[in-house]
């Protein structure tokens, strides 16, 4: 069985915390590591499971590949999307992959953004399942509802095929409170939790048979695909020409062996602060959860959450307060489900704050932006241990380097030289430089950078050990 972990949701709705460039995914939110190492870690634990393949944007490859190598998983690949096609496209090329390693391939296929809490319990759905994916089968797993939920889709479960699975006699859209309401009362009715376990040929065919427009363009850029490093990039054009469009309504839908395995493992799609507020540790007294610096009186029902500086809150009911280093949000915590509306009008303006944080991640280490004003800015930059920058020029400005922590090496025009705590130097415009980090410990340094434009797009890369353009 090859697990797939799809990487590539946006978590709009957790804006600010998410971001297009660093989307929920790739946080944590709850219980220390993030999701995707969550995931990726369940998944390692089901029996007979082989290394994980993730599908993830070209964007986010980086944090993928470090953030399960910190979780010690050695992913079998990792694909590399061009542009966000859903579901169905990701599966598809994953599944390409799979045949290529063993035709009897079996993919368990699990967004890597949702929580589970009981882990033995999503094992045991996945081993009831396993047999009858391997018979023929599109197997999914349907969560038992313990609420009217309105903000999941469901799937109506019908006749038993064995013992703990059932036919699925249709997938259902998201209800309104009165219709969610009737059936929880009538039973028969789960979640639909998008994870799914299938042959992957299986999969390949159904997909031929309902959407042969999505599996001829999965199929051209997969023969177009080449190796980047550790990572495989889908052919650009070829998956930019896939209709987008999720395995539910490409396939699930229509297929006639859709069977539903129900499953009770505490799980959330995570989907909003909301659902935050409901899985969070939350105060027996007030039912807030308070994370990071927050001071609350006479507060009650409250999710707020402090990623840096105090928040104090008086006299709040049901509310949500998020602090990042660039943005707050404060809202209601009845319309959580709007925050995407937020989020597509800093979009629709252009703002920063839509796609990327004030620290932005990259695969050498990280910088945060400090102050800015007209023709300079400063930037405070972390290199990881045995790490460097790419050799690079810019045309409209100079840099100024202060070494805080550690030690640099610093490669200017014809030179080459060390930088310890306490002392700087200055790269001229125009000039060709490149930065490592020679030590083992992170090195830290402040960057002032003077010209007439600072664009992050004012860089011209001669060599780069990270293959970016």
């Amino acid at each position: 069985m090859i697990p797939v972990l799809l990487c590539g949701g946006s978590g709009e709705r957790l804006w600010p915390l998410s971001r297009a460039r660093h989307p929920k995914q790739y946080i944590s939110l709850v219980d220390g590591n993030s999701l995707l190492q969550q995931a990726a870690l369940r998944i390692a634990g089901v029996p007979q499971s082989a290394p994980p393949v993730t599908v993830a944007n070209a964007h986010h490859r980086f944090l993928v590949a470090e953030q399960l190598q910190a979780a010690d998983i050695a992913p079998g690949a990792m694909l590399l999307e061009p542009a966000a096609r859903n579901t169905a496209p990701a599966v598809a090329a994953a599944a390409m992959w799979a045949l290529e390693q063993d035709p009897e391939a079996v993919l368990l296929v699990a967004p890597s953004d949702h929580l589970v809490r009981d882990v033995s319990a999503f094992h045991d759905a996945v081993s009831r399942g396993m047999d009858h994916a391997r018979s023929g089968y599109l197997v999914t797993f349907g969560i038992i509802p313990d609420a009217p939920e309105t903000g999941y889709g469901y799937i109506r479960s019908g006749a038993a095929i064995a013992d703990g699975v059932q036919a699925v006699d249709a997938f259902v859209e998201k209800p309104d409170a009165q219709t969610a309401a009737r059936y929880l009362a009538e039973g028969g009715y789960h979640w639909n939790s998008g994870i799914f376990l299938f042959a992957a040929q299986r999969y390949l065919d159904e997909l031929a048979a309902y959407r042969p427009d999505i599996l001829e363009a999965v199929t051209a850029a997969w023969a177009g695909r080449q190796e980047d490093l550790d990572f495989i990039r889908l052919d650009e054009a070829a998956f930019a020409a896939c209709p987008a469009e999720s395995i539910d309504y490409a396939v699930m839908e229509h297929t006639r062996d859709a069977a539903v395995v129900p499953m009770d493992c505490g799980w959330s799609d995570l989907g909003s602060w909301g659902t935050l507020h409901a899985v969070g540790e939350r105060s027996e007294e007030t039912d807030n959860v308070l994370i990071g610096d927050v001071v609350a009186e006479d507060t009650q029902g409250s999710y707020i959450r402090s990623e840096g500086r105090l928040v104090a809150a008086v006299g709040l009911r049901d509310a949500v307060i998020v602090e990042t280093a660039d943005a707050v949000l404060v809202a209601d915590r009845e319309r959580v489900q709007d925050v995407k509306r937020i989020v597509a009008r800093l979009e629709a303006e252009g703002r920063d704050e839509a796609t990327v944080h004030r620290r932005v991640n990259r695969p050498w280490g990280a910088y945060e932006g400090i102050a800015s004003a007209e023709r300079f800015q400063v930037k405070r930059i972390t290199v990881n241990p045995g790490q460097q920058l790419s050799l690079q020029m810019h045309h409209h400005r100079a840099e100024h380097w202060i070494v805080v922590k550690g030690t640099a090496r610093v490669w200017r025009g014809e030179e080459s030289f060390l930088l310890t705590e306490d002392q700087s130097t200055y790269v001229p415009l125009g000039t060709a430089h490149r930065l490592e980090n020679p030590g083992v410990i992170p090195l830290e340094l402040i960057e002032v950078q003077t010209g007439s434009y600072l664009g992050e797009d004012d860089i011209v890369r001669f060599e780069d050990a990270y293959a970016r353009e």
